[in-house]
């Protein structure tokens, strides 16, 4: 049922909220669950998040009531987009109720949910019938002992791959994407492999410049592979022709077949910053909303969901919130004063 805080005699629009660098407030995505059952080393090495770490306990996590009463107050100032990620999303028990409830708020226009693909067999047909419109599964590499390095000896090819077969058989209407990070010396050698399996199935893949969020992947510049390295390299064998956004602030730079075996897209935060046009916020798992993938702190807005504040207070602190962002970081990623940033880890976040 629903938290009756959430219905109260308050505007159901109100004007959306510019940041101070003149950004609206248009995406939301929301880490239901901290924990993975991978150990990437780009995200949650082993060697910090081993057995005993302690990850936050199910009272400490937002509930379903508490997240989908935020959503609204979300959608109220302009959010139309709704990404749910983790950690691991799937690791949330009875994730599809939870997409079931945020499927029916107004002006939700795109949910959406990353994944690792590993539970997404079991999940695919629940997701899809609760409302779920597209899936993003996490690939780095189809070279079966690369993944099992990559995923830090946690995860299986196969499982990932009949994740996604089940996917495209659910019928998502939005269809399904990939996110593989590049990273020199690491996969981007088995780029094309992986580009040539998902051409013409429909399947996007993304390709990712390999970033520095958070604080423990010993990220260097030079393992990074600028995208448009990537897409000489694949323009080279299947000939590509620029698409142009299909909304402002979009993230991927994308790029069709020009035989019309469907398209490719990169992200390239780091070569090519895009903060200049970025809508996001990102709420953690217990609550703390965070306005940049980069950030060092947030705002706790768990405190607001549980004190007995109206949905006015929460809708209102939420807009200040965005309406103090200056957030700027890969425009700002070279210069000193960065470097000693203690930012967010991206598995308390998503990505």
């Amino acid at each position: 049922m629903t938290d009756s805080r959430a219905i109260t005699d308050i505007p159901s629009v109100v004007p959306p909220p510019l940041d101070q660098r003149g950004r609206p407030l248009h995406d939301l995505r929301i880490s239901v669950i901290d924990r993975c059952n991978f150990r990437c080393p780009y995200c949650m090495p082993e060697s910090t998040y081993g057995e005993h770490f302690n990850f936050l306990s199910n009272d400490q996590r937002l509930s379903f009531d508490e997240i989908e009463r935020l959503c609204r107050m979300a959608a109220q100032l302009g959010v139309s987009k709704l990404r749910l990620t983790g950690g691991e999303p799937l690791l949330r028990p009875h994730l599809h109720r939870l997409v079931e409830r945020l499927r029916s708020i107004d002006g939700i226009t795109d949910l959406a949910m990353t994944t690792n693909g590993v539970l997404l067999r079991r999940h695919a047909v629940a997701l899809r019938e609760a409302g779920l419109d597209r899936v993003t599964v996490s690939l780095d590499t189809l070279d079966p002992a690369l993944f099992h390095r990559m995923s830090g000896g946690r995860g299986a090819l196969e499982e990932v791959l009949d994740g996604i077969e089940a996917a495209q058989a659910a019928g998502f209407p939005q269809g399904i994407k990939l996110n593989t990070v590049v990273q020199r010396g690491v996969n981007e050698h088995s780029v094309i492999e992986l580009v040539e399996r998902f051409r013409g199935t429909g399947i996007i893949p993304r390709l990712i410049e390999y970033m520095d969020v958070g604080n423990r992947n010993d990220w260097r510049r030079e393992a990074v592979v600028p995208s448009r390295e990537l897409i000489a390299t694949i323009d080279a064998r299947w000939p590509l022709d620029a698409l142009p956004p299909k909304y402002e602030g979009e993230v991927a730079t994308r790029f069709r077949f020009r035989d019309g075996q469907g398209e490719i897209g990169v992200i390239s935060s780091v070569s090519e910053p895009f903060c200049g046009d970025c809508s996001r916020a990102r709420l953690s798992s217990e609550g703390t909303l965070y306005t940049c993938l980069f950030a060092v702190q947030g705002t706790d807005l768990r405190t607001t969901l549980r004190d007995g504040s109206d949905d006015q207070v929460l809708r209102e602190r939420l807009r200040q919130v965005w309406l103090r962002r200056r957030d700027r970081y890969s425009e700002e990623r070279d210069e000193r004063r960065q470097r000693a940033r203690q930012k967010i880890e991206m598995h308390y976040i998503g990505g």
